[in-house]
């Protein structure tokens, strides 16, 4: 009776998104969607303050107009609709770069697709589209749109290639891998190009993910991983170098390189601030 070795677990690295914002060192930030319960008491209140303003801009308009004839008033109806349910949010979530009162305080905030900040466009094609699927429809196209896509986007957001996130999210970041002493001579005088986005990450998540993982398959994640690195390192790291740690140095040393860049970069700025 023969017997098999169990197969090896597959690990897999978390690729780059458009939910991901990254930084220079290639740590992705995800920005998770708003649930779909924050994003309905965003709404109620978004709608009552709505509501309200309307009555209110109406109210005035209709005594503004009261002595006017019944075309003066109809144009007073329609100017408040405007107001109240196009200027205002699009206004509101311009200047507060994505946030209106609902989302004020719920702490949320409305972002692109690729999780930057809205502009005017965004925000007026949300405001046009929000008025007939929220109010015009009692909020029924909302909810069901909201309910099957999985970032929750109502009609509005699939439309402005925007969506709702939550903004009081606190971020762990794990501390960058230092640089292996055996292997700080060869990092110095090599030359290290900057490695690409997903691959800087995917080697961030190796090293931190090295205690989890089993001999067999840190050795085969690291050589597949190191056969990508090769080609942006020169001259080759010492070939009895330990996988992980070849690796963790190229990350090491590329960082450090950064910030030592971007030191000079602002060292240069603060010389010509100086000089004017």
């Amino acid at each position: 009776m023969s017997t098999q070795p169990a197969p090896t677990p597959q690990v897999e690295f978390a690729t780059i998104t458009t939910d991901d914002l990254v930084t220079g060192e290639g740590v992705a930030l995800d920005l998770p969607p708003a649930s779909l319960g924050l994003r309905l008491t965003s709404g109620l209140i978004d709608a009552v303050a709505t509501v309200v303003l309307f009555l209110v801009s109406l109210f005035v308009l209709v005594i503004a107009t009261a002595r006017g004839s019944d075309d003066l008033i109809a144009l007073a109806l329609v100017v408040a609709i405007i107001l109240t349910f196009v200027v205002f949010p699009t206004t509101l979530e311009t200047l507060t770069r994505g946030r209106s009162l609902g989302k004020l305080a719920m702490g949320l905030r409305t972002v692109r697709d690729d999780a930057g900040p809205i502009s005017f466009h965004h925000a007026v094609v949300r405001a046009l589209i929000g008025f007939v699927e929220i109010y015009l429809a009692s909020g029924a196209l909302a909810f069901f749109s909201m309910l099957v896509n999985h970032r929750g986007k109502r009609l509005g957001d699939l439309a402005a290639g925007t969506y709702v996130i939550r903004d009081r999210v606190g971020l762990r970041l794990p501390m960058p891998p230092p640089m292996p002493p055996q292997l700080a001579q060869w990092a110095r005088t090599a030359d290290v190009a900057t490695l690409p986005t997903g691959l800087a990450l995917a080697v961030r998540q190796y090293i931190a993910r090295l205690p989890t993982l089993d001999p067999a398959t840190r050795h085969r994640v690291g050589t597949d991983l190191l056969e990508d690195v090769r080609r942006y390192v020169a001259p080759l790291p010492p070939a009895d170098a330990p996988v992980e740690l070849v690796l963790g140095a190229v990350i090491a040393e590329r960082r450090d390189r950064d910030l030592a860049r971007l030191r000079r970069d602002d060292e240069l700025r603060q010389r010509l601030a100086s000089r004017d």
